[in-house]
């Protein structure tokens, strides 16, 4: 029974380092963000983040959204958001995500 618990916990840990993006900004300084989930709208895609929490005490950590744009390389790079509009339209489309997944888990416990 201890060593299923300690699988779970390794699990657990696995995915939640799977979930960690590194984004170093234009001043050379590296941030771990948690990705949450990436969006379709308007023919872009757009990558939803968790910052880090700035203090101890604080509940949750900031959403970042961030547009995907491919380098010249064809790579994968990520732009801020410069219309707020849009911003506030891929949160919404976000934050329906979350209500959906919230929906259909307690469904699922209902079972």
């Amino acid at each position: 029974m201890a060593n299923d618990k300690h699988e779970h916990e390794d699990m657990l840990e696995e995915e939640w380092e799977t979930n960690i993006v590194e984004l170093t900004d234009e001043d050379g300084e590296t941030t771990e963000f948690e990705y949450l989930t990436t969006i379709e709208y308007e023919d872009n895609r757009y990558v939803i983040l968790l910052a880090p929490q700035e203090e101890e005490n604080e509940e949750e950590g900031e959403v970042v959204i961030l547009r995907i744009q491919p380098d010249e390389n064809g790579e994968d790079t990520y732009v801020s958001c410069d219309n707020e509009e849009i911003e506030q339209e891929v949160f919404e489309l976000f934050m329906d995500e979350l209500a959906e997944e919230e929906d259909s888990e307690l469904f699922e416990e209902d079972k």
